[in-house]
């Protein structure tokens, strides 16, 4: 498991800009949130850093709100998406994962708003191009799909890297939301084609960011 970040990485995290993401700090305390994935380093000058998505979800549970009774704190921890299949994962579905979800995915399009060159947010940007099952995983689960469970038989979607540059494979076993998951991801700026396993016969989809 992912250890969580120190008190003084999350001093840094809860000063951020709560509209950007806009980082403050010594170079060695945002070396050290970019080396966790928690933050980037903007490629053009002043070369300031912003808050990944992980690192805005951070954020929402440095200063949260409080949890309702009985329910669970949210995990400080860093944010993964689920790619469905993990043995190990949080449950979808409950208001805490709901919450760390949403403030994940508003934070990625705040990261498209800062960093593509137009401020466009209908279209992927370069933290998703280098991080492909996870910014994919993100807006399906952040669309509201379910992610397989654990074993091969699980119902549910899975994404997977694929041989080929900038794509990802998306495998759901119900057509239907396989094809629900296809129009998710055009929407969220993805270019989408639909394909048959040779051997097997069964549908998948190959997802690339749209560059324009």
């Amino acid at each position: 498991m992912t250890r969580p970040p120190t008190a003084a990485q999350r001093r840094v995290i809860d000063a951020a800009d709560p509209v950007t993401g806009r980082l403050r700090g010594t170079e060695a305390q945002l070396a050290a949130l970019v080396k966790r994935g928690l933050a980037f380093r903007h490629p053009r000058p002043p070369h300031d850093h912003f808050l990944t998505p992980e690192g805005h979800r951070v954020r929402q549970g440095v200063t949260g709100t409080p949890e309702p009774a009985g329910e669970a704190p949210a995990s400080t921890g860093v944010f993964a998406a689920r790619v469905g299949g993990e043995e190990t994962a949080p449950e979808t579905g409950r208001p805490v994962r709901l919450r760390e979800v949403h403030s994940a995915w508003q934070g990625l399009l705040e990261l498209r708003r800062m960093t593509n060159p137009d401020g466009a947010v209908d279209r992927p940007c370069g933290w998703e191009r280098t991080h492909l099952a996870e910014a994919a995983a993100l807006a399906l689960e952040a669309a509201g799909h379910r992610p397989a469970g654990p074993g091969p038989g699980a119902s549910g979607y899975r994404v997977r890297t694929t041989p080929q540059p900038e794509a990802v494979a998306v495998h759901e076993p119900d057509g239907e939301a396989l094809r629900a998951c296809a129009a998710t991801l055009e929407g969220a700026g993805w270019q989408v084609s639909d394909h048959r396993e040779p051997r097997t016969g069964n549908r998948y989809l190959l997802a690339s960011p749209r560059r324009a």
